[in-house]
């Protein structure tokens, strides 16, 4: 197939109402003809968290605005098209549909083949935006909703190593912003105030750190981060030393658990020379980036992190995968649903709820 392949994005599985035009180009990377991300930060902070009816309410509002946005900006015509990629899930099912129907609905009238898009393959496959990269590689998947370790053997061939077993990372970080009233949105903002405390100050648990292979969990370190932050009565360096020592902590299993999971890699795919993929939303955190970097150096890895740009929720890399889908004939029904969950490995069991045996 020699021909550029040109696909429209649309991205609305929870908070950022998303819309892209992406072409492959012949190095086998992206030309991002346009990517227009419209945040809904303002109308939750109040919430402290994303309320879905609001949020299903602002994507109505906006999403044919972005489309047309993104359309104009790429100066692409839907004729020009070759399909239409949206986010079919995991997400908010409320604000899911809103970007599958139009997505579908644009297919449909343009008479275009349609993608539906698992999210969680959007940031998997994010870094190849900008990189040329080969399979297989060690993805770790860490967002607001989502942290894994998998193998990625190819596009729709996923095998998941590990996972968190209560708490994402990204819920993690934002339950701990609430905590010490450090503003929304919660990642970037403990990320920011961690700077000025001391790392550490505060001993915080490591749940399951020598047990369970590369599965992790956040449950025991937030109670704890609660239990500390009733102690310290809105003393601002306390505070600040919390959010540093919760930040510090995090990297010390990160650090250990990615170990495992390198391993892990290198004894099912049996190479010896290991990619780290690191996407999602918190792997736009500098300090974990400096830190699982500081790992790939120690047993000589090469440690890849898409754009900042591309860490987030985007459509750029929702029509990144409807690309590399359409290219292998992934082509959906019109009548795909929305799923609010939908694993990447399908055969991995799933790992929350009391009575796990680890």
């Amino acid at each position: 197939m020699n021909k550029k392949i040109t696909f429209l994005g649309i991205e609305t599985s929870c908070d950022e109402t998303a819309a892209a035009v992406i072409r492959e180009n012949e190095k086998g990377t992206a030309d991002i003809l346009s990517n227009v991300v419209s945040s809904q930060i303002e109308e939750h902070k109040e919430f402290g968290g994303v309320v879905p009816e609001l949020a299903a309410r602002a994507h109505l509002e906006n999403i044919e605005f972005i489309i047309d946005k993104a359309l104009k900006d790429s100066k692409i015509s839907l004729k020009e098209i070759d399909g239409v990629a949206a986010t079919a899930g995991p997400g908010l099912i409320v604000c899911l549909t809103v970007g599958l129907n139009i997505g579908k609905s644009i297919a449909a009238f343009s008479n275009k083949p349609f993608v539906g898009v698992n999210h969680l393959e959007g940031h998997a496959l994010s870094p190849g935006l900008e990189n040329k990269i080969k399979f297989p590689y060690l993805l770790l998947l860490i967002s607001g909703g989502h942290t894994q370790y998998l193998i990625v053997r190819d596009v729709n061939h996923y095998e998941q190593l590990g996972t968190t077993i209560d708490d994402a990372l990204g819920e993690a970080f934002d339950k701990t912003a609430k905590m010490l009233d450090l503003g929304y949105p919660g990642g970037p903002a403990v990320e920011k105030f961690s700077k000025l405390g001391e790392k550490d100050y505060f001993k915080l648990p490591e749940p399951i750190i020598n047990k369970a292979g590369c599965n992790l969990s956040f449950a025991g370190l937030k109670t704890a981060v609660l239990r500390e932050s009733k102690k310290i009565n809105n003393d601002e360096k306390l505070k600040y030393n919390l959010a540093a020592s919760f930040q510090n902590t995090i990297n010390k299993i990160l650090y250990k658990k990615t170990k495992i999971a390198i391993q892990e890699f290198k004894n099912k795919t049996k190479e010896k020379k290991v990619q780290l993929i690191v996407a999602g939303g918190v792997a736009a955190n500098k300090s974990i980036r400096e830190n699982l970097t500081a790992l790939s150096k120690e047993i000589n890895c090469k440690t890849i992190y898409p754009d900042l740009k591309f860490c987030g929720d985007n459509a750029a890399m929702i029509a990144w995968a409807g690309i590399k889908r359409f290219k292998k004939n992934l082509i959906d029904n019109i009548d795909i649903s929305a799923k609010s969950r939908w694993p990447l490995d399908s055969n991995a069991p799933y790992m929350k709820g009391p009575g796990l045996k680890l």
